[in-house]
């Protein structure tokens, strides 16, 4: 479990030429990363001077953000799990016809699975950049280069995990997942970059108040 490791090995093993950990787990761990630096913005909000009608919402938006790290997290391991079972089942025996069957058979059962995982993870950073969308409007204007540190970590992820999607769709040969995969994939999408611009834009605005161009 690398949760339970060291950055540098997860790092190092990362970079290594070992199947696991690849683009899927790294995904989610970025994803996770986002979630942090949101929780970070509202940490240094929450209950301080001036902005105490929000402590309530901001509780609210911190016990998201929490639960989109611990959710994302177990991701970043889930993928490695995955993964690690396709290639169990791309190593099986096909000697015989029985064997041949069953190996194809595992093969896309565990595929499917594997293209789960980081498909889990893109909704859970569309749901963070939702939440880093509402961030934008209320946290303490000095945590914003955070707030967009994490909008632009949750974006990454969640393109990453697009990626990572497609992949193992182009190995699934079953035409109603393609169709309702991409469709749910691509409506997310249209609505992560409504959130990302929107924040963006706060940002930008937060960044240079009273600054003349």
């Amino acid at each position: 479990m690398y949760l339970q490791d060291s950055i540098e090995k997860y790092l190092n093993d990362s970079a290594a030429d070992i199947p696991a950990p690849g683009g899927g787990s790294v995904s989610a761990l970025v994803g996770a990363l986002a979630s942090t630096m949101a929780s970070m913005s509202i940490n240094f909000t929450v209950a301080k001077e001036g902005f105490e009608q929000n402590t309530a919402r901001l509780k609210e938006l911190l016990k998201g953000c929490k639960k989109s790290k611990e959710v994302l997290a177990s991701l970043m391991q889930e993928d490695i799990n995955v993964y690690n079972e396709v290639d169990k089942a791309l190593q099986m025996p096909k000697i015989t016809d029985n064997e041949k069957k069953l190996r194809i058979t595992s093969i896309r059962r565990a595929t499917i699975y594997a293209m789960i995982v980081p498909l889990k993870t893109s909704m859970s950073c569309l749901y963070v950049l939702k939440l880093i969308r509402e961030l934008a409007d209320i946290t303490n204007p000095c945590l914003i280069s955070e707030v967009c540190v994490a909008a632009l970590l949750a974006d990454a992820a969640f393109q990453c995990g697009k990626v990572n999607v497609d992949i193992n769709l182009s190995h699934i040969n079953n035409q109603e997942i393609h169709q309702k995969v991409r469709k749910e994939i691509h409506e997310a999408e249209k609505i992560g970059k409504i959130y990302f611009n929107e924040i963006y834009d706060i940002v930008q605005k937060k960044l240079y108040k009273g600054k003349k161009s």
